[in-house]
């Protein structure tokens, strides 16, 4: 793995995580669902915009198409659209924490449904996870954390999953950006229907609001979907995946530094375990790969 791929790596992560915090933000001002509509329609135009001025197509293969609308619905629109109306009542740092599990859902999804095979060391990496989960899920809960909340996050990670599942080695072939760009196009479509559906847009207009949706429209929601697809690319989908081992810990970092949320003794243990437990699954992936 190159230096720039490193480096990459940790603005992905960084990207990642950081779009937690900004998401509590702007719920805490504005409806999330539409939100997260209007967030999608403007970053996946300029994400079509940027592409074809660098001269890529929206003429995709079969595949991309197929990773496209099942990322735009899953990931975009299911997973994020719960994760934001869980935000109106569950702490940044939680729900970071939830879907930060991802790549340990994913290597149980192979090995125990999938039959793939999964070494000692991943094992033990799944088994670090559950334990770190439980230890900071046991701690909130204790505190008063919002089931409803909660449970929409978990869904949310289970949806995550499955198209993470369902689109291996789908995006092949170049035109990253247009398809960052049309996934986004896909979850706005799905979003604004579940806003008609469920929700009276409002919206309470402050500085502190535009900084936080600029931000994360721009830099987690375009910025960061791009940058996971070039680490893929460039160094494969396993080895991309290590990174994710340090999103646990800018989540809760950066959800403690901006927005001030308590972290205990029993919380940094938990993330410690969970992160030694992500990194030690990958590590047992990337072994095999």
């Amino acid at each position: 793995m190159d230096i720039r791929a490193i480096l990459m790596g940790l603005a992905f992560s960084l990207m990642w995580s950081s779009a937690f915090t900004s998401a509590r933000i702007i719920v805490a001002d504005a409806s999330p669902l539409a939100a997260l509509t209007l967030r999608y329609l403007i970053s996946g135009l300029l994400g079509v915009a940027i592409a074809r001025a660098l001269g890529q197509s929206w003429h995709l293969t079969p595949a991309q198409w197929r990773a496209t609308v099942v990322f735009g619905v899953l990931q975009n629109g299911v997973y994020l659209g719960l994760n934001f109306v869980a935000m109106q009542t569950v702490q940044a740092s939680v729900a970071a924490i939830i879907a930060s599990t991802m790549p340990l859902l994913v290597a149980m999804a192979l090995w125990i449904v999938l039959g793939e095979r999964l070494r000692p060391l991943g094992i033990a990496g799944l088994a670090a996870g559950i334990l770190g989960v439980g230890l900071i899920m046991g701690a909130r809960i204790t505190t008063g954390v919002d089931p409803f909340g909660l449970a929409l996050c978990c869904i949310g990670v289970i949806a995550l999953t499955i198209a993470t599942l369902s689109v291996r080695g789908a995006t092949s072939g170049g035109n990253f950006l247009m398809i960052v760009g049309l996934q986004m196009l896909v979850g706005c479509l799905v979003l604004a229907l579940a806003t008609a559906i469920f929700e009276t847009p409002h919206v309470t207009p402050s500085w502190r609001l535009l900084a936080a949706f600029s931000y994360t429209t721009l830099i987690p929601g375009l910025a960061a979907t791009f940058v996971w697809f070039w680490l893929v690319n460039r160094i494969g989908a396993t080895r991309a995946a290590t990174f994710h081992f340090l999103n646990p810990f800018l989540g809760v970092a950066t959800a403690a530094l901006l927005l001030s949320e308590p972290l205990g003794g029993q919380d940094i243990l938990g993330v410690v375990i969970i992160t030694l437990g992500i990194l030690a699954v990958q590590v047992s992936r990337q072994q095999k790969a």
